[in-house]
């Protein structure tokens, strides 16, 4: 008997898919997702802690992600502003709320707004169906009322989807998600709702799993975005790619990982024949469009 799978995609090797471009001409495609989160205070739903097992209030977690929304955040903008990259902005809605200025800071970039649920204190998982078709709704109004337009794109909060999340997406009218970290290519996925098309987003280049998972210093986090960008840029010689890379306000936003982050940005910015900065949103309307579902 076959093992279990999720039952939304079939498996395909990068090496027998069609050819095809990115805009210009463009062999790679690159974006910086940026994670704008806010989290319950006093009732222990604050994430990945600094100091796990701390009893309520845990000030010391909380005060450590709030400083991505009152400092971090802004010199991230800033340094995207600087290197000349427009920012993918994963956002929470609460924040529009909570931290306004800071959304202001990315608008003002032309940030292209993903769908990251209401706070990270809750998780798809955490919710029966028609709460979490509530919540979707609730988060596609908030964007849509506060950004003038509705978004094409969803992660969940903590990455982490239900079993019919995807199904409620398509049914809202979403065109992408970042939930599934499984390919260089956009995937189209099958849900009940219609297709929905999996953008790629990154496990490993990722500032939360490099700094908090495996303790690695702001030069491997570096390190990692550089070797990546130049690995990808080889390899799109033979398939056309995309590197996603992931950042936190309240990680990377920190100054000793600032520095590093901003001369990764600029080695790549410094190297960009044949490649193509852009946004998640873009990545996927320009694939739609060469493969429509």
């Amino acid at each position: 008997m076959a093992l279990p799978t999720p039952g939304r995609f079939v498996h395909s090797a990068i090496t027998s898919r069609p050819p095809f471009t990115w805009p210009g001409g463009a062999r790679l495609a690159v974006y910086v997702a940026v994670n704008c989160e806010h989290f319950a205070y006093d009732d222990g739903s604050t994430g990945l802690g600094y100091t796990p097992g701390m009893d309520q209030p845990d000030t010391y977690n909380w005060g450590w992600r709030e400083y991505g929304n009152r400092v971090g955040g802004f010199r991230v903008a800033e340094t995207l502003e600087r290197v000349g990259i427009r920012p993918t902005l994963l956002v929470n809605t609460e924040v529009y709320d909570h931290a306004p200025d800071l959304i202001a800071a990315f608008r003002a970039l032309d940030a292209d707004v993903v769908a990251h649920g209401r706070t990270n204190s809750v998780q798809p998982n955490q919710l029966d169906p028609e709460d979490e078709r509530r919540a979707i709704d609730e988060v596609y109004r908030a964007i849509e009322r506060h950004e003038g337009s509705a978004p094409r794109g969803w992660m969940s909060p903590g990455a982490n989807p239900s079993r019919v999340t995807e199904d409620l997406l398509a049914e809202r009218g979403f065109s992408y998600t970042l939930d599934w970290p499984i390919d260089d290519q956009p995937v189209w996925l099958t849900t009940d709702g219609g297709p929905l098309l999996s953008v790629p987003y990154p496990h490993e280049v990722n500032d939360l799993p490099v700094f908090v998972h495996h303790h690695g210093t702001a030069t491997e986090f570096e390190a990692m975005i550089v070797d990546s960008f130049d690995e990808l840029k080889e390899n799109s010689q033979q398939q056309p790619v995309v590197l996603a890379i992931s950042v936190h306000t309240f990680l990377t936003g920190q100054p000793y990982r600032l520095r590093r982050f901003r001369a990764a940005l600029e080695h790549m910015t410094a190297n960009a024949d044949g490649v193509w900065f852009t946004t998640a949103g873009d990545i996927a309307e320009h694939y739609r469009g060469l493969f429509p579902a």
